[in-house]
Order: structure tokens, then sequence, then C-alpha cells
């Protein structure tokens, strides 16, 4: 199953839907954006690597490319499928990296609003849980799994890398105040410090789009914008729960009040076909993960004048 013409079912912009192939493992059913989908295979032989962690299969060739392979069983806790001839192997690129999830079946793709999405309470995520999302669908429930955090996981060396940044910007990117607006409270986190690393002191952190567009919009239903609370830059990753970065970056571009902030996206899915649709809902600046030093250049860019 190729997936790999995704012009084909790319959303129109700020439309706040996505595309999710649905899949099995064990009992569970998950979801993974479509777009991060490359292709799907049946399972090809595995070339075992010494010392490898416990969550990783080994690796196998795909054309000219070695790619390494995630048991997501051992990952999620289930025991190897009962009927291993429908594994699938889902190739995803995330964070410029490429992954194998080996899977026990894939379904089919559903289109969904990412209102449907919520966020999964500290009981059902449990400890140290994987799940940013919990799909509602017409006929029961599927999780969106923390891909990037998996994959960070076990190769640490794939996250963003702290920066110090001792230059004539310093004391500048301390008196301005950013936006985070990211579901992975790993990465939330990450980004966090990397900015501070930075010298960019001052955070306001929210977990999705509608968060953000909450806190944003309750600001301009007074006489006038209270400009004291508004950040000076907003950074915002494209997957959320409930509304997603697209959606959040027209939302303020078509704001009459609004719209002169500056909003940068921050997205493990900057493909070519995602950065024109970028531009199309407005966004100020688009850099993937994990280029931290680039992030802090655009964002010096913005607001550093």
């Amino acid at each position: 199953m190729a997936v790999t013409n995704q012009s084909d079912i790319l959303l129109e912009s700020g439309t706040n839907e996505l595309e999710i192939v649905m899949f099995n493992v064990g009992t569970g059913t998950f979801g993974i954006n479509v777009l991060k989908v490359r292709e799907i295979l049946q399972p090809v032989d595995i070339t075992e690597t010494p010392n490898r962690h416990e969550h990783l299969e080994g690796v196998i060739r795909l054309r000219e490319e070695v790619i390494p392979v995630i048991d997501l069983a051992k990952v999620l806790g289930y025991p190897p499928a009962d009927h291993p001839k429908y594994d699938k192997f889902i190739i995803a690129e995330l964070n410029q990296m490429k992954v194998a999830f080996h899977v026990h079946s894939v379904s089919r793709i559903h289109r969904i609003s990412w209102e449907q999405i919520e966020k999964p309470g500290d009981l059902s995520k449990g400890h140290d849980a994987n799940t940013i999302g919990i799909v509602k669908m017409e006929q029961g429930m599927s999780l969106l799994l923390d891909y990037e955090k998996i994959v960070m996981d076990i190769a640490p060396s794939s996250e963003m890398q702290g920066i110090k940044r001792n230059d004539e910007h310093a004391k500048e990117r301390a008196h301005k105040t950013l936006m985070i607006v990211e579901d992975s409270p790993v990465l939330r986190k990450l980004l966090e410090d990397t900015l501070e690393d930075a010298g960019y002191t001052s955070s306001v952190l929210y977990q999705d789009g509608k968060e953000a567009w909450d806190y944003i919009g309750s600001l301009t239903e007074t006489d006038g914008t209270d400009n004291k609370r508004l950040p000076d830059l907003i950074i915002t990753d494209l997957e959320m729960p409930r509304m997603d970065g697209h959606h959040l970056t027209i939302k303020i571009k078509e704001h009459e009040e609004l719209q002169h902030l500056p909003v940068v996206i921050f997205s493990s899915l900057i493909t070519e076909d995602l950065y024109h649709k970028g531009e199309r809902v407005g966004a100020n600046a688009q850099v993937s993960k994990p280029e931290i030093g680039k992030l802090v250049d655009e964002i010096d860019k913005l607001i550093l004048t």
C-alpha cells in the first residue's frame, strides 16, 4: 500500500481536518497522520543490530535506504501478533528521519476533524504514556500516539539540541515573550528549555490550538485588544487535538486586531506541499523539527528589529 502521492489527499488550508491511517497492535486501535506515512509494506527481512534498544527490532533496506524498525507491540506492552501473516510495516518520516513501525494490521484511511480528538486525561494516559490524543469515531475510539516521543526514547540524538547564544541579541531576547503551542509534553518542555538557552527566557505554553486561541481571543473581547498581555510571537506545531496549527494560524491572520502577530510553524511535517499550505494560511515562517538553531534565527528576524 503506497501513500506517496500525498497531494491527492492534501486537505484545504485551515479546515482543521486531517486524514489518519488506522492500524491495530494487539487489542488496541491506533491512528497516524497520513502525512507522516510514506508507504505501507509487507514485512521484509530484518537485520538485527547489536546492543540495540529493546523496542528496536533491527534495520531493513528499502531501495537504497537503511531504516530502523520499531516494534510498536513492545513499545505499548502488547504480545506479538496472533496472526503475524497480517503484520505490516508503516514507513513514516518525522523530524527528518525515516522509521518503520511494525504493526499487526492496517485497515483504512479516515478523514476526521481535529475537534473529534481529545487530550487524554491523566488516568486514561497512565504512567509514562505515549498517547497524545483520543479519536472519537462513529464506531469506537482510536488513539493517536506521540510518535516523536517514541523515536526520541529510542534515539535521543534525534531530539532538538540545546544551543547557547551569547551574542548581541541576548539582552533583546530576554525582553520578548513567546507563546509555544505544542501538544507533546516532552517536546513542549524541550522547546521551552532550548529557547531559554538561546536567551528567550519568557514563554507561555499551551497544549493545543484551541486552548491558545481561547486565550488570545479573550484579549480582544474587551474594549480594544490587551496588547500588554499578547505574546510577541507564536510558535505552533501542526498536529494538535481540537485545533491544528494551520487552523490556528488562519484564525489569527483573519482577525483584524491580531493579524500583526508573527506566527512560526515548527513541525516535523514541513513537506513541500505543507510549506505551500502554511504560506496560504499566512504563516510568517516555517521550520522543520528539530532545527532549533534555524528557529531562533527566524524568531530573531521577526521580532528583533
